[in-house]
């Protein structure tokens, strides 16, 4: 987890944390035969969507309040309730657990972005050398 913010850290644990309570409730669905196994898959698979999805339906209702309504939280939150909807609880925890693995691999690249346009910056002269009249002035970059 090095060189992550403490943002990014918290996420990666809730997906990693999501993604073992995904993993369980497919698994589950598949090797516990009867009622039980699907009751006890889509609780893990609610668990998981729950734990990955809570901050963007956060986000979806913030937006809504400002009068942004169709950006890609409300969309996700769609998606997913109408995977539930439909009964395919994997379907929806999957849906959302991989938009937050690509929501953390969007902010560690802007992170970096940030980082390196900065680094440009820091490459910049302090001082630059003008050739006047057959003399070698210093004088200020930005002139």
């Amino acid at each position: 987890m090095k060189g992550l913010t403490k943002k990014q850290q918290k996420l990666l644990i809730r997906i990693l944390v999501g993604l073992g309570l995904f993993a369980a409730g497919v698994l589950t669905g598949h090797l516990v035969p009867g009622s039980v196994g699907v009751w006890v898959s889509g609780i893990l698979c609610v668990g998981a969507w729950l734990l990955c999805g809570y901050d963007v339906f956060i986000k979806a209702g913030k937006n809504i309040g400002h009068g942004q309504i169709f950006d890609e939280n409300f969309l996700m939150c769609i998606a997913t309730l109408g995977a539930f909807a439909l009964r395919d609880f994997s379907e929806g925890a999957g849906v959302m657990l991989f938009f937050q693995v690509g929501e953390l691999f969007q902010n560690i690249a802007v992170d970096r972005s940030r980082k390196s346009v900065a680094a440009l910056m820091d490459l910049r002269p302090d001082v630059a050398y003008v050739l006047r009249d057959g003399e070698v002035e210093e004088c200020d970059p930005e002139e």
